[in-house]
């Protein structure tokens, strides 16, 4: 078995004390005393391990247990679909697809539970999405926020910023965005029904549009190779 690292050895001893995100962190000198590290390898440490969002420093108050959120993947992410084969775009497709599986399954879920005061929400976040494009961003966090699951709201916002942001490798979308805004209003529509067959089939359509801007961009690669 690898020896463990300083890094492994802090987040082990964070787990050993049971320190909850927002809880201060020995200090320095406290996590050398500890691990019989040198003060470079316990700053190493803290540095990579702030980069994952396991540790927060706080300049002037000290360092803390950080909530390890998934908006630390953001970069690789992007740099794994505009660095890959036929400039991105398959990593991309990949995205979608996995976008598509989680969003489609989760509407089923939340079909039959969604109260008049989250609908009464979405359908404002519908209009407003004719001249904000966060309006789509927050449409789809509120969308899952009952199922009382972090890691899935984590990941659909993730899953959100990072296709936005490398969304110019597809071009112009074939649908106006008023075909968009009409795509959302069914989903919320078959919420408002509880139809949970017709809300998946809305999700369908609402993804119709980006794989079939993919696969243009996918053969103008192939076609360009």
């Amino acid at each position: 078995m690898a020896k463990a690292t300083v890094q492994d050895r802090i987040v082990d001893l964070i787990h050993e004390r049971g320190l909850l995100p927002g809880a201060p962190m020995p200090t320095e000198p406290q996590l050398m005393d500890l691990l019989g590290a040198s003060r470079n390898s316990v700053r190493e440490a803290v540095r990579a391990l702030q980069a994952l969002g396991i540790v927060e420093i706080r300049h002037g108050f000290g360092t803390f247990v950080g909530r390890a959120s998934l908006d630390v993947m953001s970069p690789s992410l992007r740099f794994r679909i505009r660095s890959g084969p036929s400039g991105g775009i398959h990593a991309l497709r990949d995205l979608v697809e996995v976008r598509e599986l989680l969003e489609v399954g989760l509407i089923a879920r939340v079909a039959g539970s969604t109260t008049p005061a989250r609908l009464s929400a979405l359908d404002a976040l519908v209009t407003a999405m004719r001249t904000d494009l966060e309006a789509d961003r927050a449409f789809h966090a509120l969308l899952y926020e009952s199922c009382g699951n972090e890691l899935v709201l984590q990941l659909i916002d993730l899953f959100w910023i990072v296709y936005h942001d490398v969304e110019a490798l597809l071009g112009a979308p074939s649908e106006g965005n008023e075909q968009i805004v009409a795509n959302h209003r069914r989903i919320v529509d078959a919420l408002r029904r509880s139809d949970s067959d017709a809300a998946q089939q809305a999700m369908r359509n609402h993804f119709r549009d980006v794989k079939a801007r993919v696969a243009r961009a996918e053969n103008k690669a192939e076609q360009a190779g």
